[in-house]
């Protein structure tokens, strides 16, 4: 009887084998969708491309369902409709970044010169008539020694005021001041930009006099937007840790702060290196406070305690509202401002990436 069960469990075929769909058939269906949405929506309407991807990726996501149904089973046709689903939200979602990047690139690749990089917005009558006949005028170089110098001002504040209110959230904090500070640190998370720029500018006013615009003002704007996100991801990555090696530290009788620094931090010095960055991306490109707080300037300054201070949001949106004549100067002078600016936040992140793994302990994957 053993022997004819093992018999009929080998002439049985098995379940998780039995039917299996063509490797050219998802291709095929996915020529088929695109065919059918092309077709279908510009016999409605014309040449739509949005409603013809909509048509098309339903369509498919339909079809291939079906068929993996009828020649698989129910476990692969459930598996390669959300492998559809993920397939098409990742694409949703990369599309518009690729467009972003590429429009950016292509508009602003035309001022990538001399005159752009070493030169500022102080014009000479000369520069002026050159510029009304189509020459390519004026820099940005004040716009960004002005991004660099307010964004380090804002590191400088948040970075170790952030990481320490995270250090005492995780490490030390208990009670009515722990939880005030985490409810506080979540409403700063969502407070408007623009509101963090109006209190910057009205402590600045009523300490220097009113109408004070000067690059420690905007520093301390984007200090507010920046120090909730420091605080809050560093947070989460030494939450991390596992508490095994603090209690390991402690039991040998090493102090407190002296675990923190020497096991707790470098632990997970990976992450919190990855959240600050994502905070100085997150200021690097406001608007909203910096027009209120640093102002615009046609000329480079490298005092932030004193005198206006640009930066390359503000100046790209005052070149962009107010290109002059003729207007596609200005506007080239916008773009390329714009994709100084995306190149600055690559520079950013691949620092950080270099440094997470140059800092993380060895034996951490």
């Amino acid at each position: 009887m053993t022997v004819t069960s093992e018999s009929a469990m080998t002439a049985a075929p098995s379940s998780l084998t039995t039917g299996k769909m063509p490797s050219w058939m998802p291709g095929a269906i996915c020529g088929l969708s695109i065919v059918v949405g092309v077709v279908g929506v510009y016999s409605i309407g014309g040449f739509k491309w949005g409603w013809m991807a909509i048509v098309a990726a339903h369509l498919y996501l339909l079809l291939v369902t079906v068929a993996s149904r009828i020649i698989e089973d129910r476990r692969q046709a459930v598996d390669r409709a959300m492998r559809t689903v993920v397939t098409i939200a990742f694409t949703t979602v990369t599309i518009p970044l690729i467009s972003v990047f590429w429009t950016v690139i292509t508009k602003g690749i035309s001022r990538f010169d001399r005159d752009f990089f070493f030169g500022t917005m102080r014009i000479t009558p000369e520069d002026m008539l050159a510029q009304m006949e189509g020459a390519q005028v004026g820099g940005a170089l004040h716009a960004m020694v002005g991004t660099l110098i307010i964004t380090a001002i804002a590191a400088i504040i948040s970075i170790p005021l952030g990481l320490l209110t995270a250090i005492y959230l995780v490490e030390y904090g208990e009670g009515k001041l722990a939880n005030a500070t985490t409810r506080l640190v979540d409403v700063m998370t969502g407070i408007p930009s623009i509101v963090a720029g109006l209190f910057a500018y009205a402590v600045f006013e009523l300490i220097l006099g009113p109408g004070t615009r000067s690059g420690i003002s905007g520093g301390v704007a984007l200090s507010l937007l920046m120090t909730p996100v420091v605080v809050r991801s560093s947070e989460e990555m030494l939450r991390l840790v596992p508490n095994e090696l603090r209690e390991a530290s402690l039991a040998l009788g090493v102090a407190k702060w002296r675990t923190i620094l020497k096991v707790v931090l470098p632990t997970s010095v990976a992450g919190i290196t990855t959240g600050i960055t994502l905070a100085i991306a997150r200021v690097i490109g406001e608007t909203a406070p910096l027009l209120v707080t640093a102002g615009i300037a046609q000329d480079l300054n490298l005092n932030p305690f004193s005198g206006r201070m640009t930066t390359l949001p503000v100046y790209s949106y005052y070149e962009y509202v107010q290109p002059g004549v003729p207007p596609e100067t200005g506007i080239a002078r916008a773009w390329g401002s714009a994709l100084v600016l995306v190149m600055i936040v690559a520079v950013l992140f691949t620092i950080a990436k270099i440094l997470s793994h140059a800092l993380k302990p060895k034996g951490l994957k």
